[in-house]
């Protein structure tokens, strides 16, 4: 159980010569936090024992911090699967960040809900969701912060410095809904439903030949890949247990295939993954499907057929379930009609 903390991590506006910048940082100092495990906690990891303490960290933050020795126990830096037993003492000390400036950006945005807890979103293709390396500017939080400048409102810091609102993602060609928090209770709520798999959610994608059975599951324990780190499968050294349940809408002869994917748990990659391992690559997914899938038949795919369609959630405030769906993008109908058209030939 903590026996001291100090202050949370807020956001700060600063201005700069020109235009507003955000910088998500914490306080001016360091922040300094212990732990003791109390008598009957059976060992386990240290990330996994301060995941389960410490909600404004996600785990991965808390392994970056491990790894960067502000975290020791009994004044000894050690690894995140380092086991913790009864009496240990931890401290977390997380230190004074240098400032991540991330510029507000008029970027347009389809927004379907909002109100002054969340707002929910359809994401187009191409759009990255928060700033990595080679993607600094031009991302949603760039667009969500000049759009809380036009009006009323904030977003929540859970998330860090480079993802300010952001309680889940889809990858950058993929499109459809996203439910982003205002506050942090917001998010700290709809993390539990998305930890709890309670969301609703339903994906459209057009896929490869096509599953051998109407209806499916998929439950293959996937991580990140051991020789290429950069994709994710069943060859990893940390694998995680991930489920989806698919059904075929259409089926465009032996070529393709038009399914609906609901996903049980929430890997990073999981329905590329999964599609890919029953022999049904996403099309225009190279990276998981290699070349095939960018051209069926003479059709030409332009980026991953993937959309997330409905997302559905207890609000947060008013406890009553909420559904949004979006229906598919241009390019998508584009490309379906191109294979109704092809089957017909």
């Amino acid at each position: 159980m903590p026996v001291a903390t100090t202050n949370r991590p807020v956001p700060v506006l600063y201005k700069a010569i020109d235009r507003p910048v955000f910088l998500l940082a914490m306080p001016h100092v360091a922040t300094r936090t212990e732990f003791i495990v109390t008598a009957g906690e059976s060992p386990k990891r240290l990330d996994h024992f301060l995941a389960n303490r410490e909600p404004y960290f996600s785990r991965t933050a808390l392994q970056r911090l491990i790894e960067d020795g502000h975290i020791t126990v009994g004044g000894q830096v050690v690894k995140p699967s380092h086991k913790v037993r009864p009496g240990d003492c931890i401290v977390l000390v997380v230190p004074r960040p240098e400032p991540l400036a991330i510029n507000p950006e008029p970027i347009p945005l389809v927004i379907l809900y909002e109100d002054e807890f969340l707002l929910v979103l359809n994401k187009p293709a191409g759009l990255v969701v928060h700033p990595a390396p080679g993607h600094w500017t031009g991302t949603l939080v760039n667009a969500l912060l000049h759009h809380m400048q036009s009006g009323e409102g904030h977003l929540s810091t859970i998330g860090g410095k480079e993802r300010p609102g952001l309680v889940h993602r889809l990858d950058k060609e993929t499109t459809g809904i996203l439910v982003v928090a205002k506050n942090d209770q917001t998010h700290r709520k709809l993390a539990g439903q998305f930890k709890a798999h309670s969301i609703i959610r339903v994906y459209e994608a057009f896929v490869w030949e096509g599953p051998k059975t109407r209806e499916g599951r998929i439950e293959l324990s996937i991580g990140r890949d051991t020789k290429d780190r950069k994709t994710f499968s069943a060859r990893t050294t940390n694998p995680k247990e991930s489920l989806t349940s698919y059904r075929v809408k259409e089926r465009f002869g032996a070529a393709a295939a038009h399914v609906e994917l609901f996903p049980g748990t929430g890997r990073t990659h999981q329905l590329r993954v999964h599609l890919k391992a029953i022999g049904c690559p996403i099309l225009g997914d190279q990276t998981y499907g290699g070349k095939k899938v960018m051209d069926v038949g003479g059709i030409g795919i332009p980026r991953v057929m993937l959309h997330a369609k409905v997302l559905g959630f207890i609000h947060p405030v008013s406890h009553k379930m909420v559904t949004f769906s979006a229906e598919l993008p241009e390019d998508m109908i584009t490309v379906l009609n191109a294979l109704k058209g092809k089957e017909d030939e």
